[in-house]
């Protein structure tokens, strides 16, 4: 069979949202960036992940960003642009000359060349040196005086007959001659200070020419190794100057590091000399591709201010905390700069800090890198301001509906920066395009991913899956994520009957081990009411009461469950008071539902007399909040059925929301409302007279079990569906709602009754007297 819809099948439905990403991936303006509008499983990050990838093939391949050393200022280290491959090229590069250094150091200073110019260093320094003192110590022969010198301590000694005098001998001597020889040795020592006192200047002269002759072997051994590197980076002069400053600094750190003269065997490997070499010369690469990459399409899944911008790692040591450029660590900006970043605008906007953050980068055009807790925390430590790196990058943003607008409304800046919103569709519509793109969706799911088939007859019950999803006959739901979960779940019960073909009763397998999984709540409250704990009534009549149908939303389930609501009427001029507002269960929705029963009354009978009554409404045995306007038509049967006394059919449930003029408007979770009912029905036994009323509006959502209407079909249950309060009433009640004729209702008519009825209790609450009250008033008025 030929495919009938032979182009590229990237994504079902959602035109709008691909139309716009399109839009914004198409403008390479600054601020057309996106905010993807929708709910969770409707295939946002999917489709998103798909365009970005179409564009991104289109679009060259980003630079490469690198941090190196700023030897004139290690707090700002420098940013270095190349293109793709090349930043592991120069690393491999300088990798290899730090090698070479090592291998040339310090080997160099052993040569011969290089010993025979210290050698005569200093022999220059010790024939000065020993020049002074022969002076000195033929000065001193010539007056009976020995100069000694050990170990570097230059000392003077009498002589006798060319003989060194020992002190014992010394202090033999007569007192004249002792006295004669402390004169000699003291001009003597004189001699030698005075013959010595170029001494530190001797000294200072031989180390400036050591230190010389060490710089101009360093510089002449490591020159012709970068000589290569400056030539072969020719054409990138960032990197040009970078080797000419590493061709300065080398030679310093030969000079500290790397010259063994003086240290000790023990010294020689108490430092990791590559380790340090390299920590202060190789750069620190951020960034990498390869050559004819796509660009980057990055999902940040934890949007922390670090893991956006980058952040700085500290060691400590000797209580300080220090880094250095090789700390630099990239964030998801870096990776995703030349092309796009996807993130939950949810976290986003969770840390003040980043928003802040992510929007200064956008106007300036810059990688934000200054930390927020830098002044904080680090306190008066070393800290990086590293050099700016330019922002080139399409932001997309996945959100809900609330946040979207919420942000609007706070934060002027998001409209200059999102321009573009892709809404995502809670439906899609129904056609034989988008049937035949979900089936083939589907059926490759499973073969590439489930390893087996689906059947047709598995196919339609996914179909209808789908468009109970959508609470609609004619759209299938966006939720295209939840279809391939209820698949892979069938895929399990199909594996357990050993076969490869899901069938429809897998389908239904998983459905209801869903429910089962999760139906605990429901069956408890089922079992509530089949043991009379709570009180709902399936057969009888009842004055006042009537079965309302509620849906419960918990987690990812939601069920329908009847509620009774009850009503109360009675002389006096308190209105109608809804119990649930009063003890505060009731949300907004909900009380304004029944504020609106008030205006009905008033508009269908109180055209001729003031409308005064006192009537309670309440949801009986309901302890949690309650929102929605659904129970609204039910809370009406219950109040008039209250007001004229006319029993109302228990058999019956009823859902549905109305306006001031009896009109019945549609409401959510039909499907469940039913259902929910049915349950209760079937658990006590279907009697042919039991049913529900829906709104007329809420058919084309009506999706319901094959039991349900299998039973609807052989009439064991009914589902009427109404426009008016006056079709509900004609259902619920043995005799007919009425129509008014000549501004007046039948009497024997529930709208007659009511009319009576309330005409009666208005005068009760007027008082027998109201004729005097209309004189006595008519006087005041006179008087006035």
């Amino acid at each position: 069979m030929s495919n009938p819809y032979p182009e590229q099948l990237t994504f079902i439905g959602q035109q709008r949202a691909q139309s716009a990403l399109d839009f914004s991936l198409g403008m390479d303006l600054p601020g057309y960036n996106v905010y993807v509008m929708g709910e969770a499983a409707h295939g946002r990050f999917t489709l998103v992940k798909d365009k970005l990838k179409q564009h991104a093939k289109d679009r060259t391949t980003p630079h490469e960003w690198l941090y190196v050393n700023n030897y004139d200022d290690h707090r700002e280290p420098i940013a270095l642009f190349m293109h793709a491959g090349q930043s592991k090229q120069l690393a491999d590069d300088i990798d290899s000359f730090i090698d070479e250094v090592l291998d040339t150091f310090p080997a160099a200073f052993d040569n011969p060349a290089y010993q025979r110019k210290k050698k005569s260093i200093d022999r220059e320094f010790n024939d000065a040196y020993d020049g002074a003192i022969t002076a000195v110590e033929i000065a001193a022969l010539e007056q009976s005086v020995a100069l000694i010198e050990e170990k570097g301590v230059v000392g003077f000694a009498p002589l006798i007959d060319g003989k060194q005098l020992t002190d014992n001998e010394f202090s033999d001597l007569e007192d004249d001659l002792r006295e004669m020889f402390f004169e000699r040795i003291e001009k003597l020592e004189d001699a030698l200070i005075e013959a010595l006192i170029e001494l530190p200047r001797w000294k200072r002269e031989s180390k400036e020419k050591l230190r010389n002759l060490k710089k101009s072997t360093a510089e002449q051994a490591t020159k012709p190794l970068l000589k290569d590197l400056e030539h072969k980076y020719a054409s990138h002069i960032g990197v040009l100057r970078y080797l000419k400053d590493i061709r300065v600094e080398i030679i310093d750190a030969v000079l500290e590091w790397l010259d063994d003269e003086g240290e000790s065997e023990e010294n020689k490997e108490d430092f990791d000399r590559k380790g340090m070499l390299t920590d202060f010369f190789a750069p620190n690469i951020l960034v990498e591709y390869k050559e004819g990459d796509a660009a980057p399409v990055v999902y940040e899944p934890n949007p922390t201010f670090g893991n956006i911008f980058g952040k700085i790692e500290y060691a400590t040591s000797q209580g300080s905390l220090i880094t250095s450029y090789r700390s630099i660590q990239p964030g998801a900006l870096h990776r995703a700069n030349g092309g796009y970043l996807i993130m939950d605008a949810e976290k986003v906007m969770a840390q003040p800090q980043v928003w802040d953050g992510l929007k200064l980068s956008l106007k300036t055009h810059q990688i934000k890198n200054d930390l927020p807790y830098q002044d904080s925390v680090v306190g008066s430590s070393f800290t990086l301001r590293p050099q700016l790196i330019p922002l080139d990058v399409k932001i997309i943003l996945l959100g809900s509906r609330e946040l979207y607008y919420t942000i609007g409304e706070y934060d002027e800046e998001f409209a200059e920066l999102f321009r573009v919103l892709a809404d995502f569709d809670y439906y899609l519509p129904s056609s034989d395009k988008l049937q035949y793109q979900f089936i083939t969706k589907v059926s490759d799911y499973c073969e590439q991913t489930l390893k087996c088939t689906l059947n047709e007859a598995a196919m339609v019950r996914l179909l209808k899956f789908s468009y109970r999803q959508a609470e609609h006959h004619n759209k299938l739901s966006a939720r295209f994520a939840d279809v391939l979960e209820l698949v892979a779940e069938a895929s399990f019960y199909a594996k357990q009957d050993k076969l490869t073909v899901i069938d429809a009763r897998h389908i239904d397998e998983a459905i209801q081990g869903k429910q089962y999984r999760t139906g605990q709540i429901s069956e408890n409250m089922l079992s509530d009411i089949k043991e009379g704990h709570t009180l709902i009534a399936t057969e009888g009549q009842a004055v006042g009461k009537v079965n309302g149908l509620t849906v419960l939303h918990i987690g990812d389930t939601s069920f329908g469950t009847p509620a009774r609501i009850t009503a109360t009427v009675y002389a006096g001029a308190d209105g109608v008071i809804d119990v649930e507002r009063e003890a505060e269960l009731g949300k907004a929705i909900h009380s304004k539902g029944v504020m609106l029963l008030t205006g009905y009354l008033g508009n269908k009978y109180a055209q001729h007399f003031s409308l005064t009554l006192s009537a309670n409404i309440a949801i009986e045995q309901s302890y949690g909040y309650i929102d929605g306007d659904s129970a609204s038509l039910a809370e009406l049967c219950a109040l008039i059925s209250a007001i004229t006394s006319l029993p109302i059919s228990q058999s019956i449930a009823l859902t549905g929301s109305i306006n001031q003029h009896g009109d019945v408007q549609a409401i959510g979770g039909v499907n469940e409302k039913i259902e929910g009912f049915f349950k209760l029905c079937k658990m006590r036994g279907l009697t042919g007279e039991q049913g529900v009323i829906i709104p007329k509006s809420n058919q084309v959502n009506l999706v319901l079990d094959d039991e349900i209407l299998n039973a609807v079909e052989l009439g064991k249950f009914n589902i009427y569906a109404v426009e008016t309060v006056d079709q509900a009433l004609n259902l619920l009640m043995d005799i007919e709602a009425g129509d008014m004729l000549d501004e007046h209702y039948p009497e024997d008519s529930v709208n007659g009754i009511a009319l009576a009825r309330l005409k009666d209790i208005a005068d009760i609450v007027n008082g027998d007297n109201s004729d005097e009250k209309d004189h006595d008033s008519e006087d005041e008025k006179g008087e006035l």
